[in-house]
């Protein structure tokens, strides 16, 4: 692989040229799903004008030392030495329509280089990566969404600029309603302190709930609709997308009411101690054409072949629920504890192999040492399968993901720790290590170590 900064400066003017072609017929988005940048810093006032352009990108490059392995499979993480690398620019061009209502258009150019072709973890080193990633930059629009906000009363509050929102004066009770194209997570279960791999933690586990198969296409994005209230110490969300037509596929299946993923968000506000907390609760519900572990284990052992899922596919329904906590603990520093399950019996169709997880973390600001602007943070994660997921890959099964050829189960659990230093006002570069024991959920092989370093400039 090239040096980043040559790779990197020829990567940030492509996106540069992207934005002035403007690709909006192009694909849908990459990184999974990742929560836009927050600070940005508008090219124009937003208070006045009825346009608003922010772009972001962002360099990650990892190294993995070797580690040991009593075996590995088709799906396995490489136990050898190996380095892997991200780059994303993304653009933000919105447009104020009539009261209330705005346009956000996201051209994105987006290349990398997975580990082991984005195999043998439950929790994947880097949200940046795709599961279509390459090694040849690819331009496509990210999102294309209209938002409308519906005053109710209860006073003002003042909407800061960012990327994909106009800075605005809004009531504090309102109806919220976004259509188009964009991420999932943009709207259900966004999460302060963590879920933003571009400036927080980089792990899949922490981009949101590790077991929620949350409806996309390969490159995290999706068509659909999300309607939100926002109260006074409350808020409700629900929203209806898009299924990928095949597992982790990038085309998406455009029968609305028959393939689809549904969730509903429940959000209480509160303080504790004067200090701004959060309780939510997540229920979700995909319909999708899916193969079953245990259909796929029946079908192999009748027919003396290794199952497959691919095999017994046919209309399934996956469930499940997710608890998160956010709280504020002291200036500049907060956490988050998420817990969450589903029933794990069929193949993962959008997301990642986790089928029950338990998380928690936090980010911590400089200012005590002398450096407002920089930040700390740290998690852990316990990745979990359920009976059939495990007994599927035990005998020889290959996930989306996962596939050592045989299984002595354990929990994968996760670490991660990063600190992010602010070298200017747009720029920051963040050091990042990852300890991963159990990777692939596997007794037999481990523990896995990532180093990294992460590159993130916006404006």
């Amino acid at each position: 692989m090239p040096r980043p900064r040559p790779r990197f400066v020829r990567h940030l003017a492509a996106c540069i040229v992207a934005s002035t072609t403007l690709p909006w017929a192009a694909q849908a988005q990459e990184t999974t799903a990742v929560s836009p940048p927050a600070a940005s810093v508008p090219l124009v006032n937003d208070l006045e004008s009825p346009f608003a352009f922010h772009g972001q990108t962002t360099y990650i490059w990892q190294r993995k030392p070797s580690f040991g392995a009593a075996y590995s499979g088709e799906n396995s993480l490489t136990p050898n030495r190996a380095k892997s690398y991200s780059f994303t620019a993304t653009f933000d061009l919105g447009l104020r329509l009539w009261k209330g209502a705005e346009f956000h258009l996201n051209p994105e150019v987006a290349q990398g280089v997975p580990f082991s072709d984005l195999h043998g973890m439950g929790g994947l080193t880097n949200g940046e990566l795709a599961k279509t990633a390459s090694t040849n930059p690819k331009i496509y629009r990210a999102r294309a969404f209209i938002r409308q906000y519906w005053g109710m009363g209860g006073g003002e509050e003042t909407l800061d600029a960012d990327f994909n929102q106009f800075a605005r004066t809004v009531d504090k009770q309102r109806v919220v309603l976004t259509a188009g194209n964009f991420g999932v997570i943009d709207v259900f279960d966004v999460n302060p302190y963590g879920s933003d791999p571009r400036t927080q933690f980089m792990n899949w586990s922490f981009m949101t709930h590790g077991s929620w198969d949350y409806p996309a296409d390969s490159r995290g994005y999706n068509w659909g609709a999300a309607i939100e209230y926002i109260g006074d110490n409350w808020s409700a969300r629900f929203g209806h997308f898009l299924q990928p037509q095949e597992s982790n596929g990038r085309a998406l299946d455009t029968r609305l009411f028959e393939h689809y993923g549904q969730m509903l968000e429940l959000e209480k506000r509160y303080a504790i101690a004067g200090r701004p907390g959060q309780a939510r609760l997540l229920l979700w519900r995909n319909k999708a054409n899916m193969g079953a572990f245990n259909d796929a284990i029946a079908f192999g052992q009748a027919n003396g072949v290794t199952p497959d899922v691919g095999d017994v596919r046919r209309e399934h329904t996956k469930t499940g629920v997710g608890v998160a906590l956010l709280q504020e603990v002291a200036d500049g520093a907060g956490v988050f504890l998420r817990a969450n399950w589903s029933d794990d019996k069929t193949e993962t169709y959008a997301f990642t192999e986790i089928g029950r997880q338990v998380s928690g973390g936090g980010t911590l600001k400089g200012a005590s040492w002398g450096r407002p602007n920089d930040e700390l943070g740290m998690a852990v994660a316990v990745n979990m399968l359920g009976s059939s997921h495990r007994s599927y890959l035990a005998a020889g099964g290959l996930g989306a993901f996962l596939g050592d050829g045989a299984l002595r189960y354990g929990p994968e659990q996760v670490f991660e720790i990063y600190y992010s230093i602010a070298v200017w006002k747009t720029l920051s570069l963040s050091p990042d290590f990852q300890y991963v024991r159990n990777p692939g959920y596997n007794r037999d092989r481990g523990p896995a170590k990532f180093i990294g370093i992460r590159a993130h400039a916006e404006f």
